[in-house]
């Protein structure tokens, strides 16, 4: 299935650009135990068990990465997107912003808003997030997909004693605004994200996240991210593999700029629930790319027939 949008309007100079809504599909507000304001889409036409849909974690993400799966399912099932604190349509505070804040958002939005177990499917870093989610609340959720999971690679992030002082570093004034305008610029959002895409990356998608990185309050998150901080180190070990045995867990994942899976391949052969796909070739955004073979492999997945 491809999904197209009208392109944006070219911002008027010194003012921000309109933030339309990501997805054709109601826009709500949940304010999670924290006091942090997320937002989600929802379309509860369909039956059968929820699907939860949550963006990656980058300079300029939003539902808007997760439009074509939104897309595919609605209709046959109930489907949820949600903008993360910092990012889309949802509160973008200074801070503060965590790995463990971003799964307790999670958790709560599973607990008051879906209110059974969900199939959740989370993009790069926000993967890390659900499963910290899932080992939060277990009966939550009854699946996990996660494409082009962060975690798995040879390397490690590097530990908070780097990273606070870069993060405070990246937040004056005179360095963060500056470093953050240059990556968010219309040249260097399309550069980047051309870098995931094996033929050209959609124009609606680079509209998008060139919106979304200039509303007030833009970069907080971002610099976070940037910062290292909201990684986790040893996720295989700390998170995956701490989830419970019998939680069925698939990873999509061939190649990405941003992301290697050095570890993957063994970390799912020793661990049962887990399957792996790799869906080639794609750089990272399989929902865009390869869209048919990622709904059968998920369609596989949930069916229990990997």
């Amino acid at each position: 299935m491809t999904t197209t949008s009208p392109p944006l309007p070219p911002p008027r100079a010194g003012t921000h650009p309109p933030l339309p809504e990501a997805l054709a599909a109601p826009r709500h507000s949940l304010v999670t135990r924290a006091g942090e304001r997320l937002a989600w889409y929802g379309d509860g036409v369909g039956s059968g068990r929820p699907l939860v849909l949550v963006h990656s974690i980058n300079a300029a993400p939003s539902s808007f990465e997760v439009k074509p799966l939104f897309d595919q399912y609605r209709g046959q099932r109930p489907v949820y997107s949600l903008d993360l604190p910092g990012f889309g349509h949802a509160d973008r505070p200074v801070g503060p912003y965590s790995a463990e804040r971003y799964a307790a958002a999670l958790v709560d939005f599973l607990e008051q808003v879906v209110k059974q177990p969900a199939d959740l499917l989370a993009l790069s870093l926000s993967g890390e997030f659900a499963a910290r989610a899932a080992l939060l609340a277990p009966g939550c959720i009854a699946s996990l997909a996660l494409l082009s999971p962060t975690g798995f690679g040879a390397r490690q992030p590097f530990g908070p004693r780097i990273g606070r002082p870069l993060h405070r570093f990246l937040s004056l004034p005179f360095v963060g605004a500056p470093a953050y305008a240059l990556v968010s610029s219309r040249p260097s959002i399309t550069y980047y994200l051309g870098k995931s895409f094996v033929g050209e990356a959609p124009p609606a998608l680079i509209d998008y996240a060139y919106a979304t990185s200039h509303q007030p309050g833009a970069r907080h998150a971002p610099l976070m991210f940037l910062s290292m901080q909201l990684f986790t180190r040893d996720a295989p070990e700390r998170l995956y593999g701490a989830l419970p045995a019998d939680l069925p867990v698939l990873a999509v994942a061939d190649r990405d700029p941003y992301v290697t899976f050095e570890r993957l391949a063994g970390f799912v052969a020793a661990h049962p629930n887990w399957h792996y796909e790799t869906l080639a070739p794609h750089l990272g955004l399989p929902q865009w790319e390869r869209l048919p073979a990622l709904a059968a492999a998920l369609d596989r997945f949930w069916a229990g027939r990997p």
